[in-house]
């Protein structure tokens, strides 16, 4: 197979247990000095991962001529080697990182992204690449393991491995592969071919109800891009033929990565609905809102996208200041589109969003950090979070779903349509490619007969409130306070375990910062003052909530902290009048004209 493609990967499980990919990478036709680099990140995961930190044994060889590597940097090499004459690249890759981003093997179950096992050659990314997948040797006692990817097939055997061609290394790159003893179904929506797999289902999983619930958030969502006639003669094309979900359940993770034709996707096994349950897990709808956020990104990231992105340099940062519109647009749609679909209700709906109110009002950072900032600094400051995070930035996933949320509103209050519009004129005018920021003001201007850019300057570009109260109202859906809890009445971020209370985060601004609190202390108690025929009393804390039982009247105590081995009495002043949001509906009604 390798005369059909000028670049040709094999990959092999050389060793399970050692958690070890082999790879055979052929050049039909290199360069007197070939170059080829291992990416150092993974588009839609915005931060310099260093894959190449796994690679191990590279040698190349061109006939039975052993050929010199020369290593260039952290994760690009050289060979020197007769032009035009075959030259076979052979390394290791160490697999062992369960996450959607990288590469897993073990005995039981294979997983790779082409960013993680295939070496990028130079000179050659937009030739056809061909992948030969070979499955692992069959082990006594186990089952044959199947495979699973969006990858266009060339030959394969009825358990999916063998021969594939990807069109260039960015389909390579974007085509992940799962492999293992795993659960499937078929479906269909719009009238392209869905697959579902997942892999470490416990006996209690119900994948009727996964099909039929994942059906119907595809059809939704097709309707939405292109009409109800979608997949129908005279209707919408989607612009994907093929689409590949893959679920790996594991005991505690949570997250996905999107692909053109595919997505990877991880979560808990308590969060996968169950047979013949009454009820399913509360997680589950967490689930759906996942797998429906990452759907949603077929159109809007993976083909609707940044114009920073129309090409992908897989060698540094690629930046952008869109992350609040096709991040946080995204995850305002996730959840709404459930309810659209009819897998969650109005009451649940406005738990998310309210959920994702309470996110950015107790973030600190929202009055430092403008959402497009935020954007521009994902590969310093949110992938890497620390306990000053919420401190210093805002999540462009849940401030941006929120900008959304207003210009929709907006949009609706003012009678001139809705985001809807603005979404579907942006991928038709676009043709489905690239756009910026004046993309974005013109639909809004197209679709709603004035200009946005006051409401981009305050609630994009600006560290401001949104007015969301307000929007809320004109909608007839109320935003009642309630009691925070106590952990946010103090301004702290905290974990209990084995009878500890571990501070993680002091929020900038609250009682426990002015008191002298720090992240890393553990809060072992607290002392009350003396009172009338009372002397001072001490308390040993397990939990936050011990407060409750302990203080009594007293609004003023000293907290006891062991702080690097030292033990410290901070004195702390317990506020009051500290709340959160509740959204309640006054007017089902015309709640619906929004949500469904």
């Amino acid at each position: 197979m390798t005369g059909t493609a000028a670049i040709h990967y094999r990959v092999e499980c050389a060793d399970r247990h050692a958690h070890l990919f082999a790879v055979t990478l052929t050049i039909e036709s290199p360069s007197a000095l070939q170059r080829v680099a291992l990416p150092v990140w993974i588009p839609g995961s915005y931060l310099v991962r260093e894959f190449a930190k796994n690679l191990q044994n590279l040698q190349a060889t061109q006939g039975r001529r052993k050929v010199p590597v020369t290593q260039l940097d952290k994760h690009s090499w050289q060979t020197g080697c007769a032009p035009d004459k075959p030259l076979v690249l052979r390394y290791e890759v160490c697999a062992y990182d369960h996450s959607v981003r990288t590469a897993w093997l073990d005995a039981d179950r294979g997983f790779f992204n082409g960013t993680s096992l295939c070496l990028q050659v130079d000179g050659h990314t937009d030739a056809p690449h061909a992948v030969e997948i070979v499955a692992p040797k069959p082990v006594a006692g186990q089952a044959r393991w199947h495979c699973a990817t969006a990858l266009p097939p060339v030959k394969i055997d009825a358990h999916g491995f063998g021969h594939y061609l990807a069109s260039g290394y960015d389909e390579l790159a974007d085509s992940p592969v799962e492999m293992g003893v795993f659960w499937s179904a078929d479906f269909e929506a719009g009238g392209v071919p869905h697959r579902f797999v997942v892999a470490g289902a416990p006996p209690s999983f119900d994948g009727e109800r996964l099909i039929a619930d994942t059906q119907a958030i595809c059809e939704t969502q097709m309707r939405f891009w292109h009409g109800d006639k979608v997949g129908k003669r005279g209707g919408g094309k989607p612009p994907h033929d093929r689409y590949v979900f893959m679920l790996n359940a594991v005991d505690d993770g949570y997250g996905g990565l999107e692909h053109r034709h595919s997505t990877a996707l991880i979560c808990t096994r308590n969060d996968l609905p169950q047979r013949h349950a009454t009820k399913q897990p509360e997680g589950y709808t967490t689930l759906m809102g996942l797998i429906s956020h990452e759907y949603f990104h077929t159109w809007n990231v993976k083909r609707l996208r940044p114009a920073e992105f129309a090409r992908y340099d897989y060698t540094q940062e690629n930046y952008t200041r869109l992350l609040w519109f096709f991040e946080g647009f995204t995850s305002y749609y996730d959840d709404l589109l459930l309810r659209r679909a009819g897998r969650i209700d109005d009451a649940t709906y406005l738990r998310l969003v309210n959920k994702t109110i309470n996110q950015v009002q107790q973030a600190p950072g929202r009055l430092v950090q403008s959402v497009a900032e935020a954007s521009f600094d994902a590969w310093v400051k949110y992938y890497r979070q620390d306990e000053q995070t919420p401190n210093q930035t805002i999540s462009y996933y849940t401030k941006g779903a929120l900008v959304a949320m207003c210009f929709d509103l907006t949009l609706r209050r003012e009678g001139k349509g809705s985001l809807d519009d603005v979404m579907r004129l942006l991928w038709t005018q676009s043709d489905g490619g690239p756009i910026d920021e004046d993309d974005i003001a013109a639909a809004l201007e197209t679709v709603g007969g004035r200009s946005y850019a006051t409401e981009l300057a305050h609630w994009v570009h600006a560290a401001e409130e949104l007015p969301l109260s307000d929007l809320l109202r004109a909608h007839d859906v109320a935003a009642l306070d309630d009691p925070a809890q106590r952990a946010q009445e103090l301004g702290l971020r905290v974990a209990e375990a084995n009878g500890s209370v571990q501070v993680k985060m002091v929020l900038r601004g609250g009682a426990a910062e002015k008191a002298g609190f720090s992240a890393n202390d553990e809060w072992i108690g607290i002392e009350l003052p003396a009172t009338k025929g009372r002397p001072v009393q001490g308390w040993r804390l397990s939990k936050l909530d011990d407060l409750a039982l302990y203080l009594g009247e007293h609004k003023k105590i000293t907290a006891l902290i062991a702080r690097d081995k030292r033990l410290l009495r901070l004195t702390l002043t317990l506020p009051t009048g500290v709340t959160t949001w509740r959204l309640f509906a006054q007017d089902a009604a015309k709640l619906s004209a929004w949500l469904a």
